[in-house]
This record gives C-alpha cells, sequence and structure tokens, in this order.
C-alpha cells in the first residue's frame, strides 16, 4: 500500500490535515489528533478562473478521475482508457512477489518509471492527463532526486536526524547489506521494500537505495541551511515538485501525501514511533517549528502550482465542511440517508461544487461493480460546477477501473445555473441541460435523465 485512506475534514493551519481511514489492502490507519485550530480560508482552495480558464470543461467523459496503481508492474494503459484524470501512486511497478519492478533495479528508479507510465497512459487517451504522487513529509530514496540528496552529506541539515542517545524503534541499518549501510537520519520500515521480502521484493544482492539504507526519511522543513545555493524550499518546490516531471504538459496535477501533525500529534503513514526515535517527543519547541515551516512551504508550493496551471488532489473539495481537503478515500457526496437534506444545501450557488473544485466519489468498494452508478451520475449532473470530477478516490493497487458508457454520452451545457426542488419539502430535485433533463427523486432514491 502506498496512499493511507484519509477523508478531508478540515484544512488546519492551512496543510494540517485530519483525515480518517477506510480500510485498503493490509493497512488501516484511524487518525485522532485533535481539530486543527488554524483553517485556511475558502478562498485559497478556490481555483482561479485566470489560472484554469483552458481546463474548464462541462464534457462529461473529461470530467473524470481515477487513481489507479499497479503494484507488479505498469497500469496497462487499456485499463485507463477514457478517463480524463488518472492520478498514479508512488507504489506503481513496485515488484512485488517475483515481478520486476523499481524496487529490483539498481539502483531504484522509482521517479523514472513513474514519468514513464504518465506516457504511457497519456499516449493511450488524447486529452487524458496524469497527476503524480509527491510526499510532502517523508523522503522516498527510490526516487533518484531524493537519494541524490542522501547521498551528499551537504544535504544534512535538510533531513530529520535519529535522537542521539537509543534506544531506537527503527534500526539505523539495513540486515542484508555486506556491510551492512546506516544512517543517521531517522528513517523507519513502513511499505519499504526489503530483501529477499519486504513490501516490494528487492533483487540479489539487496536494496540499492544508494549510500543509505532504504526506508522512509523525514523532510525538515525548518532548515535554513543554503546547500549549494539553494534553500530546502526551492529544491522542494523546483527541483523535487516542479521539475521536468512535474511541468510536464502531460502532468496537471499531483497528490501531496501526508502531514505534518502539531506538536504531540501522531504522523501518518507511520508505526507511531517517529517522536520517539527522533526525540521530537521531548523537543516540542522544535516539533513546532517544523510544523509551521512545512505550512510555509506548502502555501509557497501551492501557490507556484496554481500559478503554473496545475492542481493537486488536497486542494479538491470530495464533501464535508466547505474548508475541508481532498478526501483520499471520500464517499458519494450525496447517499440514499440524507439525500434531500443533501441536495437542498448543494443546490445553492455558495455551496461547495460551485465554489470549489469537487471531485464526487462513485459509491463503490470495488470499482469494477458500480452499485449506484445511475444515482451518482444525476447526482453528479444535479450539483457539479464549473470544475469539478466524477470518479475514484484510493482503492489499493491491481484494480480495474472499467469506464462506464454513461460517461461517453453528451448532456451538453447546464441551461439551470444550480440545481432546484420541484416544490418545499418535495424531495425531487431538477436541474436543466442543453441536452438532458436531470432529475432525483430522493424518496424513492431515483433517479432519471431525460433526453431532449
Amino acid at each position: 500500500m502506498l496512499r493511507t485512506c484519509w477523508s478531508g475534514l478540515f484544512v488546519g493551519a492551512r496543510y494540517g490535515l485530519l483525515r480518517v481511514c477506510c480500510n485498503v489492502a493490509h493497512h488501516a490507519w484511524l487518525w485522532l489528533a485533535p481539530p486543527p485550530t488554524s483553517p485556511l480560508a475558502s478562498s485559497a482552495l478556490r481555483p482561479s478562473s485566470s489560472v484554469l480558464r483552458d481546463k474548464q470543461t462541462w464534457v462529461m467523459n473529461k470530467s473524470t478521475i481515477i487513481m489507479p496503481c499497479n503494484n507488479t508492474g505498469f497500469t496497462d494503459p487499456k485499463t485507463t482508457l477514457g478517463w480524463g484524470v488518472v492520478d498514479f501512486d508512488w507504489s506503481n511497478s513496485k515488484g512485488k512477489g517475483t515481478a520486476d519492478g523499481w524496487a529490483k533495479h539498481q539502483p531504484m528508479d522509482d521517479e523514472e518509471m513513474l514519468f514513464q507510465q504518465v506516457q504511457m497512459t497519456a499516449a493511450a487517451t488524447p486529452g487524458t492527463t496524469v497527476w503524480v504522487y509527491r510526499c510532502s513529509v517523508y523522503a522516498y530514496p527510490w526516487y533518484t532526486s531524493v537519494r541524490a540528496l542522501l547521498d551528499d552529506s551537504a544535504y544534512a541539515p535538510w533531513f530529520v536526524d535519529f535522537k542521539s542517545e537509543g534506544p531506537w524503534h527503527s534500526p539505523k541499518c539495513d540486515s542484508y547489506g555486506t556491510p551492512p549501510k546506516c544512517s543517521n537520519h531517522f528513517h523507519m520500515q513502513e511499505q519499504t521494500p526489503g530483501f529477499p521480502h519486504g513490501d516490494g521484493d528487492c533483487a540479489a544482492p539487496g536494496c540499492d537505495c544508494g549510500k543509505a539504507p532504504c526506508g522512509f526519511y523525514l523532510w525538515n522543513h525548518s532548515s535554513t541551511a543554503v546547500v549549494h545555493n539553494q534553500t530546502f524550499q526551492q529544491w522542494f518546490i523546483n527541483d523535487y515538485m516542479l521539475n521536468k516531471v512535474g511541468q510536464s504538459p502531460l502532468v496537471s496535477g499531483f497528490f501531496w501525501d501526508d502531514f505534518w501533525p502539531a506538536p504531540g500529534g501522531r504522523f501518518p503513514d507511520s508505526v507511531g514511533t517517529v517522536p520517539d526515535d527522533t526525540g521530537l517527543a521531548q523537543n516540542l519547541a522544535g516539533w513546532g517549528q517544523i510544523t509551521d515551516s512545512y505550512h510555509v512551504n506548502m502555501d509557497a508550493l501551492r501557490d507556484r502550482t496554481l500559478a503554473a496551471g496545475k492542481f493537486a488532489w488536497q486542494l479538491l473539495w470530495t464533501g464535508g465542511d466547505e474548508t475541508s481537503v481532498g478526501g483520499t478515500c471520500p464517499h458519494a457526496i450525496v447517499e440514499q440517508q440524507g439525500c434531500a437534506a443533501q441536495l437542498r444545501s448543494m443546490c445553492n450557488e455558495t455551496a461547495p461544487p460551485q465554489t470549489r473544485a469537487m471531485m464526487y466519489a462513485l459509491e463503490a468498494t470495488d470499482p469494477s461493480n458500480l452499485t449506484a452508478l445511475k444515482q451518482d451520475l444525476a447526482n453528479f449532473l444535479l450539483i457539479r460546477g464549473p470544475f469539478a470530477w466524477l470518479g475514484h478516490g484510493w482503492k489499493g493497487c491491481s484494480k480495474d477501473y472499467p469506464f462506464p458508457a454513461e460517461f461517453n454520452l453528451d448532456y451538453g451545457v447546464p441551461v439551470d445555473k444550480i440545481c432546484k426542488e420541484t416544490a418545499p419539502d418535495s424531495g425531487i430535485f431538477t436541474r436543466e441541460w442543453s441536452n438532458a433533463d436531470v432529475t432525483m427523486d430522493c424518496n424513492k432514491w431515483e433517479p432519471t435523465i431525460t433526453w431532449k
């Protein structure tokens, strides 16, 4: 697994995400941090028409999105045909079991294989664009750009170290090197390839993450060290996020994973021992400084990303509070229980679907078995605004994503700016489109699309 599943609740201290998980693969995490206290103004999450003007569309098949992954090789482009946006996880092409993949390569080349996947996917479906994964908290040495920093001691201040005296829960050294590779920079084995087995199986003579052992390393966002004429923020934005891959016209957005918790909170995607192993549990002031710097860096990244005409999953509205961030495993925004109340709140010019970029999740545990397709499609067409996608959040690796024929139909453009209830408390909602009339009868959970 790859992305921890989260439901976005609030944008706390800008990017301190409070998220609750769904069960995927063999990982299930429950985040119990207190509610954040400094929500990012909702205006900062609204897509600027000047930035995203040429990407706005009412075309249904272009208004779709999925989050696939194949950890035993490349994702076959035939399996993502039709989808407007395809967002790939870092575990794509990982090389689990006997399958080839970047975990078996010497050195590992996840970053390069991810861009190969981008090119393959975009070429298979004209008009499809791809979003790519970047972790904002952990440094993955299977990315070449990150490994180059770990291999150069000049960049040491940009990483958080193990505390000076043990015991440590995470090992400093690998278990198979001759001699073992060790690092004083904090790293843990969460979701990490191993030899002969791990979360991704390396080839003999062992995993090759460069001079350092493989693992999740930890960015020090508060570092003021200038290395080779660059600050950390400059490198983080220009050479990591918006590098050649990030600036590619084939890449239209990102998944910025994870967050720096407030002092005393639990780190995401972790075994719960990060504060103890790093000594941050005894240095809450230093922890707070890193968290504050993280917010500053993420604000700068957001502004640069939007200025480049690109977007990020975390800037999407997937339901909930109007200032919430995009949940990794969202559910349908309108559900059978509460349908009428939910649509009443959405049929409003100031509702989040009109003021935010919306991702509406199809209600399905298995993306190949859409149990409420007609309802989800009708509700999406009822509430969507200018910037909206219908599809799937994170479902885990090696899933099938068939493209529904209904998504290739031409519903036209909205005639009604927003949906409306046919009469007070009728529970029936309608919206006219240029090619069809869309209705949802919440009393019967029955959608109707009538073609003109």
